[in-house]
């Protein structure tokens, strides 16, 4: 009687670390998930049988997966979701006290733990991080990624703000540098232009000899009375203390402290890389958007704005830290980079007398028109002007391709499909753009389709703001009075399905370029994109933020507030981990895409992105059914 006691008691043992290792029993208290364990039995599924079948009566058990996989399908056979180790089913019909709507088959031999259903009744009472998992399902195992994520980026920044990251990765801009027998006069000249407060003195092999700071010539050349064709040489501080570009921030910081000085020349193999001051160093900790914000207003060199670029990328790494979640820190990231495109197209009106008089816009278009940018993004641009004789529009064209390209260097890439403002098919006229937009709504030819899902999310960014918004009403009824293009749009949007499998979890890329990979921003985020914009539309929504456009919508198209809030926090999730794998590309110096293998997530994220995609599958249900598709 004892070893059978002693048996039972490590069965239970066993069975308990077992689910231990997933959400939400490894939140339970040990007494809770005791006292599931005990309740527990253990049943076989051969491959292709049916566990459970749609029924007008509430199920008798919970079912949870212990190995193998298990497929969910729609009555129309159609495999909406499917399940793996550590996962239950079918919740929504236990809490509700209906049949289940889905029929659910091993996918492979499975074997299931159930849990009869008076007892998981009883456990929602007896554990509130059951009930509240149950309950609450993405968003609760949200909460439990966000603190993981909160812990990892929070070392990751502590590490960060002791000054451990190198050198280089202060530098913005190429040093500044003379010969030894450049006069004064023109030394200071180029230092005045290039805004900087000090000039290092080369060989002619780039080797560093002296360096002069502004400081310096107010005691070395103003005071003194140095004429100011003085070769530089006579008055630098030669010698000067150096530092390789891969030594880390501290030793800057503790050279400057013994030696009293403010600029250290950076030296890679012998020859200059660049300079850092005392104030590069501390800038990095007084990033925040107001500091880049008010960077970006004051700054009249548009050299500097590149800089200021890299700026808004650190501190979306510091928001991760702090726990900030995908929705803001998207907006952020995008604000701060209207507020930098604003302050370019401002500086290259200053100096075009060309465009004085001219009502036009600058239309943000995409990820930008959305408000949605990450860490990867290109540009998506366009123009809508008034009235314009030809000589005015290639003005217009000309100013365009100085912003282009001027935001080409400071890290947002010319659009490889040249959907940008300085192509002549998207600087056009307010009657030309309704003209566009009628052509693509009458016609819905594939070009159509996917030019639409491109610029019915444009946003007025600075300029005359009165004829996007004119126009975005114009669109908003041409496109009600038009079900038929919305039926081929949403039929466009249902081709793109997510890539969850029947037996793996994910339907990964056999691309050469990216194997192994699940496209984050195409396969994952575009399914809700493309469905928000295609209620926004039927609703007449002015909205162009994904999140916005749902809300919105949800009322005109009797959305479930439970329904809309999952859909929201699985587009926020997908948004958040492309974000933290850009960042963790940039870290390592990679150019960063939205290409995730998910095979380097952890358990829990991996389990997210799949009820993620899940989600994602959902939106296209409610498209599939309002379009009849």
């Amino acid at each position: 009687m004892t070893h059978i006691i002693a048996l039972a008691n490590s069965l239970h043992r066993a069975t308990l670390d077992a689910l231990r290792r997933q959400a939400p029993f490894s939140a339970m208290t040990e007494n809770a998930l005791l006292w599931l364990v005990r309740r527990l039995s253990v049943a076989y599924f051969a491959r292709d049988a049916v566990l459970l079948a749609p029924a007008d009566t509430p199920p008798d058990v919970l079912f949870i997966v212990k190995q193998g996989t298990v497929a969910g399908a729609t009555a129309e056979g159609h495999t909406v979701l499917q399940l793996a180790t550590g996962e239950m089913f079918p919740l929504g019909a236990l809490l509700a006290g209906r049949g289940a709507a889905n029929r659910y088959i091993a996918a492979t031999d499975t074997f299931c733990y159930l849990l009869p259903a008076a007892d998981f009744h009883a456990l929602l009472a007896k554990s509130p991080e059951f009930n509240d998992f149950c309950t609450r399902r993405i968003a609760s195992l949200l909460e439990e990624s966000q603190r993981a994520v909160q812990s990892e980026y929070a070392l990751a920044l502590d590490d960060e703000s002791r000054f451990a990251r190198p050198l280089s990765s202060l530098i913005r801009r190429t040093p500044l540098s003379v010969l030894a027998d450049v006069p004064l006069a023109d030394a200071l000249a180029a230092m005045e232009a290039a805004r900087v407060g000090s000039v290092v003195v080369t060989d002619a092999a780039g080797q560093p000899l002296g360096i002069l700071t502004l400081k310096d010539v107010l005691a070395r050349v103003t005071l003194a009375g140095v004429p100011l064709a003085t070769p530089i040489s006579a008055v630098m501080t030669p010698d000067p203390a150096t530092l390789p570009a891969d030594a880390p921030v501290a030793d800057a910081l503790v050279l400057m402290a013994r030696q009293g000085i403010h600029h250290i020349p950076l030296v890679r193999e012998g020859r200059l890389a660049g300079v850092v001051s005392e104030k590069d160093i501390f800038a990095l900790r007084r990033l925040s958007v107001e500091g880049i914000t008010s960077a970006i207003a004051r700054s009249e060199d548009p050299s500097r704005l590149p800089a200021l670029a890299l700026d808004i990328g650190d501190l979306a790494h510091s928001l991760l830290a702090q726990g900030m979640d995908a929705e803001n820190l998207t907006a952020i990231i995008s604000s701060l980079n209207d507020r930098l495109t604003e302050r370019v197209i401002a500086l290259e009106c200053e100096a075009d007398d060309a465009l004085v008089g001219l009502r036009w816009c600058w239309l943000a278009l995409g990820s930008e028109g959305r408000m949605e940018q990450t860490l990867a993004t290109d540009q998506d641009n366009a123009l809508i002007f008034a009235e314009a004789n030809d000589a005015q529009r290639d003005a217009l064209l000309a100013f365009a391709l100085r912003v282009n390209n001027r935001l080409d260097t400071c890290g947002f890439p010319l659009c490889r499909g040249d959907i940008m403002a300085s192509n002549p098919k998207w600087c056009l006229s307010a009657a030309d753009w309704q003209q566009q937009f009628t052509q693509w709504i009458d016609h819905g030819s594939p070009e159509a389709l996917l030019h639409a899902s491109i610029f019915f999310d444009f946003r007025p960014l600075t300029g005359d703001a009165a004829l996007a918004l004119d126009l975005r009403a114009w669109l908003n009824r041409a496109a009600q009075k038009n079900p038929r293009f919305l039926h081929q749009m949403a039929g466009n949007a249902l081709r793109n399905r997510p890539p969850l499998g029947l037996v793996r979890d994910f339907v990964l890329s056999d691309d050469n370029a990216h194997p192994h990979t699940i496209d984050l921003k195409l396969n994952g985020a575009t399914p809700f994109v493309d469905a928000a914009r295609i209620f926004a539309l039927a609703a007449g929504s002015p909205q162009t933020n994904t999140a916005k456009r749902l809300r919105a919508a949800a009322h005109a198209l009797h959305i479930p507030d439970a329904e809309l809030a999952d859909w929201n926090r699985a587009f926020h999730f997908l948004q958040l981990l492309r974000l933290r794998h850009q960042h963790e590309q940039q870290r390592t110096g990679i150019t960063p895409d939205n290409h995730l293998d998910p095979d380097t997530l952890n358990p829990l994220d991996r389990r997210i992105l799949k009820e993620a995609l899940r989600q994602a599958r959902k939106v296209q249900a409610r498209l599939a059914l309002d379009y009849q598709l």
